[in-house]
């Protein structure tokens, strides 16, 4: 720069702007070209020197001084910005700011101006000779009128647009427009404005110039951020200077904060904000929160009115208080003292009998005021006198002991609460005693160390942690105490004042002197003589060998180094007095600044104790050379040697160039884990390599370097002998002798294979035509009678389960009266104990810190099983069915920790939410299944009912053993009927069984139908759309076959006339009675007797009650027979039953049965048929769930919501991998809430499930799953049968989940504000769903388990500490024990 000319500098103005001499600047004879004095440099000036970035081409005016003749011309350039040509007049030059597209952008965040350099720059030369500064400036950057203003640049502000600008003709008088803070519409300065929580409350604010809303404007608000959520409360403008936010009450979570300072924000029409310079806050508090106690009630601040409710012992209003005005205590009022005084704490334990001891007592409601207790407070029946300044109103007192009589030895705190006689209800006395002890010393160690101090003297003897303040002194000198335990103290010593020699050395322990024959002695600093080798390398961790007197009395040396302020240790190791071992400290140069030359550290020293005249040493010479450098062994880092070849590692530096010769350092290099024998010269290593063979890594070590230059691969030098030699040629002269034989052999099989191959294929094609020809009829037949089904299926045809039904199927399965549904079963005597003790229990439930750890510390219990887990977190859900944002952050709170368990225990991440295995999981499961029971009943239940129907109805078009359960048509492998069954349809006419007069209802049935199986269809067809609960019972009705002339006819599955060959009966079927088509069919109640089929007359009580046992084998659709079917024989003849298909288990089969056994997978082909049928019902299904747009209805909030947080999890963790995003995501809804749902209908439907359809909804709800997944799946011809049936689907159903993850990933976020006002909704609708006094009681049943695990836990947990939660918890137990 010119301007830092020196007196022998000059500087070349226009040629070649720099520092230079006269004679070589190009024309410096001409005036005003070279510059010798600071003076004659250019200055620039212009104007104006600040535009808005509104303002575009603006004329500047550049006023330059000492500048040579510009008759060639200059440039005018902004930076980087634009360039233009300047008009010169004179010492003026006429330039324009840039025009609009060429402006600077400016960033709100970096204020409101930016500064550019403007240049002038010669048109003879194109270099710039002078330059000023030029500020941009944006008033819009301004979002507040006080910021606006108080900008230093020509800013105003327009308050009833809301608007900072720097023309002032865009903002007229009545615009508002204002240009002096004085002026701005603000809040002014307001005393601590308190509200408590849940009080209806205005909030009055005094500010001014406080704008009217104009005609389309809105009125005013008070917006308060409540724990990050915004809550917006009308307000009311009383005038200019006043308004008034309206009567709302507020709220906030959690009980750790007694009050919570919120920004309290005034703005109107909508967005427009009112400054606050005050930044004045609302302040809402809790008199409960933090205040467990009387004490802490009454030393709340007097304006938060808190008063201590004695009736209920909680810290309230007076008005939420339910008692007379008698029964509080509040602060300065008529009764403001508390009672029950309670001592928790007292520390130390111990002191000495001199006193002196500072006893910090801790407790509840030990007074308000400093003269309540300042007489009162004795400790082990010793006064203990009061610290003003250390006594905390309620919580603690500090009080110093005075003198113990010898007869004096143990005892407890005692603190009396009030002035005058001490009344029983104001003592406290503590649980744990005071004893007074008598500390000794008896030993030191070390004995002595350096004149300069720093030596840590540990001093031992007995009850050396009792009092309260500990002093050392070494004659009359302090020793630093450091730490003490129970017979043992630690200090560090101070140089001595007194120079070398011994001093006495005395202990204080608060008034007690402690004093034995105890001897330090102060010894001459230690020196050092030499230092050898005085050289190291830059890595350091070279041995170093110093030379010296009395090094022995230090007791951590320390080697150091400073090199650019940089200071780097290591240890030493003391061999002796006059000798030490060090390892040379690293030197820290960068790796981008070693060089190949040498450094000298700017010191170099050592560090012993608190010896400062070594820290440098002066005649120091130490050096440190370049760091040794290795070569790679090859380029692919793969050295191929042979056994015994030596290793050469090559580089530089191996040898330091040190002033006595070249420097050895000490080298250590491995192969593999051997080491080698090394010959060391300048630029290489030479090893002999160990006895090795194979791949091994190299790896050499020096100082403090480690490197691996590569890998050594020895090969085995093995050479082949004549003899092995002649057998591999033999053996090759075979193995082609082999080969030929091998192919002829192939070429004959070839042909062979080749006729076989087209019988085959003509087969093949055959068996093709069979079956795409029944594909078609089935396919054809079921769409016309699904089409008939749906079309009777309007929104209240479908037999949707109620809300509370459906929740406890799934919550609690298999369990059909719970006793949440009931109401609480107590006895009498004890109901409104239990009930209290109940309510306080739920106050616990809702308290999230009691919660989580209730839930953590059950999961930690080995008996605690999963059942107990599911258990658990279902009865969890429906207390807090009412509470769903807050069931929702406990979920939140838990699915967290569990992921960060997963991933601390090294557990794959996408194993996460895969199983059952906490009370997290299965909450997950409940909170999906309550927040989509709205999304089953709009969108997703009719495509899952369709498919239940069609189902069934496919399964019962041909036929179905009623024993085993397999079917002609299935979708399981496992249920598949393998053999060819003779069948033919009937139609049979049924009368209505509660309405003999109503016209026939026909009913497709098959002749190999069993007589329940017929009474079922008939159930189906005369009850199509009534739900099953509602029903008759096959099983409580008989079937009526009416034939002419008014004979009827009892149909039974076993009666007299069944056929029974060898030990197997079979059940009767249509064709076994003969029914002909179009036969007229009855139900009729269940008789007391059976009929015969012949001669229609009445057995005796024995075969009918044979009958009844007979029976059992069909069963009612309900039985567990239906869902599991079994052969078993007849417990008194041993007779098995069957029904279409015999059980070939019992061993029993005829040759022929086993021959066609072998062929029976031809019939697996009746899959791909019922497949093929089915299959438009299954993608509507999959559509319908993996869509985000359902028919008009909105994807589930819950849905997004989850998705995002467990995304919020995933980047928190750095988990960027999409198939670990997928899996989660997954595991969470599709394979925990939806696959449950497919294989369990009746979870949503009031429907019966037989055993086939289970069957097909399992395969159906296994390729669901396998369509969630992101890993491959191979199939071969090994593959179970379900998952190669729909391996051609799986890819696309794969395409549609991740379409479905991509797209709700797109939507725009859920706000918190948002889903709870949607969870409060979902908890509004059912709020009475469950009965919450019985779930809590179930719940309580594992706190009566864990009581003492659960209260431990509290006890640990500091949150839960401060809240008392174990002290509340016990209070529970107490109120529900039998004994209360």
């Amino acid at each position: 720069m010119c301007r830092s000319l020196s007196v022998r500098q000059q500087w070349d103005i226009l040629f070649f702007p720099r520092c230079t001499r006269k004679e070589k600047c190009e024309r410096s004879s001409e005036p005003r070209r070279f510059a010798s004095d600071i003076k004659q440099c250019v200055r620039l000036s212009v104007h104006p020197n600040n535009i808005s970035v509104s303002q575009f081409s603006v004329t500047l005016v550049l006023e330059a001084h000492n500048v040579p003749e510009l008759s060639a011309g200059v440039n005018c350039s902004f930076e980087d910005l634009t360039e233009m040509n300047g008009l010169v007049e004179g010492n003026r030059i006429k330039c324009f700011s840039p025009a609009e597209k060429e402006m600077p952008r400016i960033i709100v965040d970096k204020g409101d101006h930016q500064v550019v350099q403007l240049f002038l720059k010669s048109k003879e030369t194109g270099l710039a000779f002078a330059n000023t500064s030029f500020v941009f400036y944006n008033c819009s950057v301004h979002k507040s009128c006080l910021s606006c203003v108080s900008s230093p640049y020509q800013c105003h502000w327009c308050k009833y647009r809301h608007d900072c600008t720097h023309d002032p003709r865009t903002c007229s008088f009545q615009e508002g427009r204002v240009k002096k803070a004085e002026g701005c519409p603000q809040l002014l300065p307001a005393d601590r404005i308190l509200v408590p929580v849940d009080v209806v409350k205005p909030i009055t604010l005094r500010a001014k110039n406080l704008p009217q809303p104009q005609s389309g404007q809105r009125g005013y608000e008070c917006l308060l951020t409540i724990q990050g959520s915004e809550h917006r409360v009308p307000a009311l403008r009383f005038n200019s200077s006043s308004v008034q936010c309206q009567n709302t009450s507020y709220f906030y979570d959690g009980m750790e904060m007694s009050s919570l300072p919120v920004v309290l924000t005034v703005i109107w029409n909508g967005d427009f904000t009112i400054d606050n310079p005050a930044n004045n806050k609302v302040h809402l508090y809790k008199c409960d929160a933090q205040r467990g106690s009387c004490g802490l009630c009454l030393k709340a601040d007097p304006l938060f009115g808190c008063v201590w409710c004695k009736g209920d012992n909680r810290c309230t209003l007076k008005q939420h208080c339910p008692h007379p005005e008698n029964q509080w205590l509040e602060h300065n009022g008529i009764n403001s003292k508390c009672t029950h005084p309670r001592i928790t704490q007292i520390k130390p334990l111990r002191g000495p009998r001199e006193g002196g001891t500072l006893v910090t007592i801790r407790g509840e409601n030990l007074g308000l005021d400093f003269r309540e207790i300042q007489d009162n407070v004795k400790v082990a029946q010793v006064d203990c006198t009061p610290i003003r300044e250390g006594y905390i109103p309620a919580e603690q007192i500090v009080c110093e002991m005075g003198k113990a009589e010898k007869s004096q030895y143990t005892g407890n705190a005692e603190v009396c609460v009030g002035v005058g006689e001490c009344r029983p209800e104001f003592m406290a006395k503590s649980s744990k005693n005071y004893y007074f002890v008598i500390p000794r010393i008896i030993n030191l160690k070390p004995s002595r160390g350096p004149v300069s101090g720093g030596t840590i003297v540990n001093i031992t003897g007995s009850h050396l942690d009792a009092g309260s303040n500990v002093s050392i002194m070494f004659k009359d000198q302090p020793c630093t105490y450091l730490r003490r335990g129970g017979q043992w103290l630690t200090c560090r010593t101070h140089a001595s004042q007194n120079g070398f020699g011994n001093v006495s050395v005395s202990v204080n322990i608060d008034r007690a002197h402690l004093q034995k024959d105890l001897r330090f002695e102060y010894v001459e600093d230690p020196t050092i003589t030499k230092i050898e080798p005085e050289w190291s390398i830059y890595s350091g961790y070279t041995p170093v060998t110093v030379t010296g007197t009395n090094l022995d009395i230090i007791q951590t040396p320390l080697i150091r180094a400073k090199y650019n302020n940089h200071e780097t240790l290591n240890l030493c190791q003391v061999l002796g007095p006059t000798t030490m071992l060090c390892q040379a400290p690293e030197l820290s140069i960068s790796l981008a600044r070693q060089q190949e030359v040498p450094e000298r550290p700017d010191e170099f020293g050592f560090k012993l104790d608190d010896v400062m005249a070594l820290m440098a040493l002066n005649n120091s010479n130490f050096i440190y050379y370049p760091n040794p450098e290795f070569e790679p062994l090859s380029v692919s880092g793969v050295l191929e040697l042979k056994p015994g070849s030596p290793i050469i590692l090559k580089g530089r530096n191996f040898l330091p160039p040190t002033n006595t010769g070249n420097g050895k350092l000490n080298y250590t290099v491995f192969i593999g884990e051997k080491p080698c024998m090394l010959t060391v010269s300048e630029t290489q290593l030479l090893c002999e390599s160990p006895n090795l063979t194979g791949r091994h890594k190299v790896l050499a070590r020096v100082g403090g370097i480690e490197f691996s230059p590569g890998v050594v691969h020895i090969m085995s030098d093995s050479p082949l002998s004549s003899t092995a030699i002649i057998g591999i040629a033999a053996a090759g002269a075979l193995l082609i002798l082999f080969i030929v034989v091998v192919l002829i052999a192939y070429k004959r099989k070839s042909r062979e294979s080749d006729l076989t191959l087209k019988r085959l294929q003509m087969q093949m094609d055959n068996l093709e035509s069979r079956v795409a020809l029944e594909c078609k009829e089935a396919f054809a037949e079921l769409q016309t009678d699904i089409h008939e089904l749906t079309s009777d299926l309007d929104g209240a045809g479908i037999p949707f389960l109620d809300y509370r039904t459906y929740t406890m199927r799934v919550l609690f399965p298999g369990i059909e009266e719970h006793p949440v549904l009931r109401d609480l079963e107590v006895p009498g005597y004890r109901q409104e104990q239990v009930e209290k003790g109940l309510k306080l229990f739920g106050q616990l439930i809702n308290n999230k810190v009691f919660l989580l750890c209730f839930i953590r510390t059950l999961e930690a219990q080995r008996g605690f099983s999963m059942r107990d887990r599911g258990n658990v977190a279902s009865l969890i859900m429906t207390v807090l069915q009412s509470k769903l944002e807050y069931a929702t952050d406990v979920l939140k709170h838990l699915l967290s920790d569990l992921i960060d368990r997963n991933l601390e225990s090294k557990n794959h991440p996408k194993l996460l939410l895969r199983r059952t295995e906490s009370v997290a999981e299965k909450m997950l499961t409940n909170w999906f299944t309550f927040l989509l029971y709205k999304f089953l009943k709009e969108c997703a239940g009719e495509p899952l009912f369709s498919l239940f129907c069609a189902i069934k109805q496919q399964m019962e078009k041909g036929p179905i053993d009623s024993i085993t359960g397999e079917a002609r048509y299935s979708l399981s492998e496992d249920k598949l009927i393998r053999q060819q069954i003779d069948y033919k349809t009937l139609v049979l006419n049924c009368i209505h069984p509660e309405n003999e007069k109503s016209p026939e209802i026909q009913v497709k049935a098959l002749n190999c139908d069993t007589i329940s199986q017929v009474k079922e269809k008939i159930l189906d067809a005369i009850y199509k759309n009534v739900p099953h609960s509602h029903r008759l019972k096959a099983s409580d009705m008989d079937l009526e076959w009416r034939q002419g002339r008014g004979q009827r006819v009892i149909l039974q599955d076993e009666d007299v006339t069944t056929k029974i060959e060898g030990d197997w009966k079979r059940l009767n079927m249509l064709f076994h009675y003969q029914v002909p088509d179009n036969a007229v069919m009855a139900l009729v109640p269940k008789q007391v007797t059976a009929y015969n089929s012949v001669n229609n007359s009445t057995v005796s009580r024995t075969s009918a009650s044979k009958y009844e046992n007979m029976i059992k084998y069909t069963g009612s659709p309900d039985s567990l027979r239906s869902r599991t079917p079994m052969i078993t024989p007849d417990l008194d003849s041993g007779v098995k039953v069957w029904h279409l298909v015999k059980n070939h288990e019992h061993g029993d089969q005829k040759e022929g049965d086993r021959g066609s056994k072998m062929v029976s997978e031809i019939y697996l082909t009746r899959l791909l048929a019922t497949k093929g049928t089915l299959q438009k019902f299954v993608d509507d299904l999959f559509e319908t769930i993996f869509s985000t747009a359902h028919r008009g209805s909105a994807l589930p909030l819950a849905i997004k919501y989850m998705f995002d947080f467990l995304d919020e999890q995933a980047d928190k963790h750095s988990i960027h991998d999409p198939h670990v995003r997928h899996t989660w995501k997954s595991n969470c809804l599709p394979l925990r809430f939806w696959v449950n749902v497919i294989k369990n209908p009746q979870f949503v439907f009031d429907i019966h499930k037989s055993s086939i359809t289970d069957a097909c909804l399992s395969v159906v709800a296994q390729t669901f799953m396998d369509s969630c997944s992101t890993s491959e799946h191979r199939l071969g011809k090994d593959s179970p049968s379900n998952k190669l049936l729909y391996a051609k689907d799986i890819p696309s159903y794969k395409s549609w989940v991740e379409r479905y993850y991509s797209d709700i990933g797109k939507m725009q976020a859920i706000s918190d504000q948002d889903m709870n006002a949607y969870l409060a909704e979902q908890s509004r609708m059912h709020v009475n769903e469950f009965n919450s006094m019985s779930s809590l009681s179930e719940i309580y049943s594992y706190v009566e388990k864990y009581t003492e695990e659960i209260v431990c836990s509290l006890e640990e947990d500091e949150a839960a500490r401060k809240q008392r939660l174990a002290f509340k918890l016990e209070q529970v137990v107490a109120f529900m024990s039998l004994e209360s």
